[in-house]
């Protein structure tokens, strides 16, 4: 799933909205939905999503989920857990995290080569908010000439290794791609706008 976040922008001098988006393995727009420019960019995801995977289970089809950290809502593992949707969500990093990984955070010792230096690790972690632990697969990079090393951190059901785990959830920039497209082709950041007089606010 994708979504095109409302900023700022006086351009358009319009009200703007905060679309979202669900997008098929192909990069096909399957259902969008035009929700008010202040909402969370998860907003509605019941809506969008729940409706497809019933409607894909009930013809016999796999179903795998993968989006972005706006996602990472305990209700959203749980819809997905409860029927049988394997899944990979970026959530945001924290310092149980960080702890859980601080042994891949320092570079090795020696001149750094030109190549990044990339690192995964998997181990379970139960947030607050959860009812139950859930596996969490970290990617840890380290490039030259930088200080600190990328860190992303991805929860899933996924019975896969670490880094295709990784290589899964890296291909909903398909989505990011056909949100792009849209936005040239279509003029969706135009149509997700109406005029409102003196206001002026935007979308991204």
């Amino acid at each position: 799933m994708g979504s095109k976040r409302a900023a700022p922008h006086g351009h358009f001098e319009s009200v703007c909205y905060h679309p979202l988006f669900r997008f098929n393995d192909h990069g096909d727009c399957l259902a969008a939905k035009l929700r008010p420019g202040n909402v969370s960019s998860a907003d509605a995801w019941e809506e969008l999503l729940v409706p497809e995977i019933d409607r894909r289970q009930a013809m016999g089809q796999r179903v795998a989920f993968r989006a972005d950290a706006a996602c990472a809502r305990p209700a959203i593992y749980e819809a997905l857990e409860t029927r049988g949707v394997e899944y990979a969500i970026r959530i945001p990093a924290n310092k149980h995290l960080e702890l859980a990984i601080e042994d891949l955070l320092c570079r090795s010792p020696g001149r750094p080569g030109r190549t990044p230096l990339v690192r995964y690790k998997s181990f379970h972690h139960q947030a607050e908010s959860w009812t139950a632990a859930r596996r969490v697969v970290a990617k840890v990079e380290h490039h030259a000439g930088e200080l600190f090393p990328r860190v992303g951190f991805i929860v899933t059901n996924l019975p896969l290794p670490n880094r295709a785990v990784v290589r899964f959830y890296n291909k909903r920039g398909t989505a990011e791609q056909s949100i792009k497209e849209g936005k040239q082709a279509a003029h969706w950041t135009r149509l997700s706008c109406h005029a409102s007089g003196p206001t002026r606010s935007g979308c991204s």
